[in-house]
């Protein structure tokens, strides 16, 4: 027998994320993610890199409506830029609406051509009210 744990077998069906109220539905291919967020809940600054794999783009898509069922929770765009202080970016989203982000970098012009810029996504604190999101993550996690 070895001196290693087995780890065990993947589940099946849905499981909860590290979002508060979150469910993830995990397939090979991508993660549909449902995150309910109450007053004082914040999203840190990350990257959803998961397996080998890992698809450019992702997608958020806003169950709330804004000003009216919470204050707070804007989405937060953070480029970490060479030689130069990070770039952040606040979005509010309306209700119904998508937002397309990058997962991992953003391209962007230098003066030896073309470098990659490391982005980093999250969501601000919600002061008030509750938030409701829909997260589509594709990456390969088998």
């Amino acid at each position: 027998m070895s001196a290693r744990a087995k780890s065990p077998a993947p589940r099946r069906g849905p499981r909860r994320s590290r979002g508060a109220g979150s469910v993830v539905h995990p397939k090979r291919s991508e993660w549909v993610a449902t995150e309910s967020a109450r007053a004082g809940w914040v999203n840190a600054l990350h990257r959803d890199l998961y397996g080998d794999l890992v698809f450019p783009l992702q997608v958020v898509i806003n169950l709330s409506n804004p000003g009216v069922d919470h204050d707070g929770g804007e989405f937060l765009l953070v480029e970490q830029r060479p030689r130069a202080q990070s770039r952040g970016h606040a979005r509010i989203v309306p209700q119904g609406h998508g937002l397309v982000f990058t997962t991992r970098d953003r391209p962007v012009a230098s003066a030896r051509g073309w470098s990659a810029a490391p982005v980093r996504h999250g969501v601000s604190t919600i002061r008030s009210g509750q938030r409701f999101t829909l997260g589509l993550v594709f990456h390969d996690a088998a």
